[in-house]
């Protein structure tokens, strides 16, 4: 469906048009419709779908001809990069339309948070926050909610993931009962469906291809004990000498420079980005990741949401994420927007167990691979839950082939 069928406002549809977009996605095409009859909504999308754009341009097709400097719309998210992230979004969907935001997170100076407490005391058009620092603007007694007719909480699963649920609860407190509430997923666990049903009234649900990777990701794994992953991970980077975007993953902020310092004497520099640095420092890093100065970045799983960069041509797992959702929104890295691009996960006997719940929620079984025979032998692939050791049938293989989709917007063609 073309942007021009969605009944958009023709401010909107000249921003979307001059970023050189036609076609929405199937999550814009069924939220927007929704959105503009003032629903309340429960969408479910996997990354990389378009679901900012799902519920942005029907807020600002709202907000055309809008005179005062209320805050009108709230959206909450999980991390300082996806505030940030939506934000330049809202700006460059914005271009034609008279619309002010702020993004309000944790980790800025002081000038910041002067901005933050103007915005949130005299008022723009959409504040987009995370929980913990909201909430400590909140405490301090002078932001006004009054106003606010429109909620959107983006990657709700993650915030609850995170342990979000008091400050949400919280927050949403001090706004107005009367407002349209719009919750966005990449899962849709037991727990979001009984969150969702304490704040929304009556809501339209949409779920679209949930917890599968994209079709252009070629997915394998490596087994392999602890000892062999650093040189495993040093080969599979070497291998691939024309690829200058890699992503490698860890669940834990101590290993990230571990993993940096022995890329390096294997002879391959690299970044590392975790929560441990400070925001310009982190942002920094992604500059330098986005224009390919820095080829190789090794972070942990918050940057698996809510970052938007283009043409990545490998993730790497160097350990198996402690979610098996997760696996998923850090593949969601590569191969967006129909591209191609490749995963690999490091698999050792521990973490076999963690890897059959992802095969199992993607449908899929993903190629196991063993480490290069100078490395010595990884250890055998094994069926079934674990007693004690890892006893089971053996090593299988199996295709990862999906039907998933990726994308911000169709590009014209």
């Amino acid at each position: 469906m073309k942007f021009t069928e969605l009944k958009l406002d023709e401010n909107v549809l000249e921003a979307i048009s001059f970023m050189g977009f036609e076609n929405a996605t199937p999550i814009q095409e069924k939220a927007i419709p929704l959105i503009l009859d003032n629903k309340d909504l429960i969408a479910c999308a996997q990354t990389g779908t378009g679901k900012t754009g799902a519920f942005v341009l029907p807020i600002l097709h709202k907000l055309v001809g809008k005179q005062d400097s209320n805050i009108d719309t709230l959206i909450i998210v999980p991390t300082r990069e996806l505030a940030i992230q939506i934000e330049q979004q809202i700006q460059g969907l914005s271009y034609f339309v008279s619309v002010g935001s702020k993004s309000v997170y944790g980790g800025g100076s002081g000038k910041d948070f002067d901005l933050e407490r103007d915005a949130l005391k005299n008022g723009t058009d959409i504040i987009v926050a995370t929980p913990g620092k909201l909430l400590s603007h909140l405490k301090m007694g002078y932001v006004n909610f009054k106003h606010v007719k429109h909620l959107i909480l983006d990657e709700a699963d993650r915030m609850l993931d995170m342990g979000f649920i008091d400050d949400l609860t919280k927050i949403i407190s001090y706004l107005p009962k009367e407002r349209q509430t719009l919750l966005f997923s990449a899962t849709m666990a037991p727990s979001i469906e009984t969150y969702a049903r304490k704040i929304l009234k009556n809501p339209e649900k949409i779920s679209l291809a949930v917890a599968k990777p994209a079709a252009g990701v070629k997915q394998s794994i490596y087994l392999v004990h602890d000892e062999q992953k650093v040189k495993v991970l040093a080969h599979i980077i070497k291998e691939r000498k024309d690829f200058d975007s890699i992503i490698v993953f860890t669940s834990t902020k101590s290993k990230v420079s571990n993993i940096v310092r022995s890329l390096g004497r294997a002879g391959l520099k690299s970044q590392g980005i975790s929560s441990n640095l400070e925001q310009d420092q982190r942002e920094e890093v992604l500059r330098g990741f986005r224009s390919k100065r820095i080829r190789i970045l090794v972070a942990t799983d918050v940057m698996s949401r809510g970052i938007d960069i283009k043409e990545i041509n490998m993730v790497i797992n160097y350990d198996v994420p402690h979610e098996a959702a997760d696996y998923v929104h850090r593949v969601g890295r590569t191969a967006r927007a129909n591209s191609k691009g490749e995963a690999i996960t490091l698999v050792n006997p521990t973490d076999m167990f963690r890897m059959r719940k992802i095969e199992q929620l993607i449908e899929s079984s993903v190629p196991k691979l063993q480490p290069p025979e100078e490395f010595g032998a990884g250890p055998q692939w094994q069926e079934g839950k674990p007693k004690g050791s890892h006893k089971g049938k053996g090593n299988y293989k199996g295709n990862s082939k999906h039907n998933g989709k990726r994308k911000f917007y169709s590009k014209k063609k």
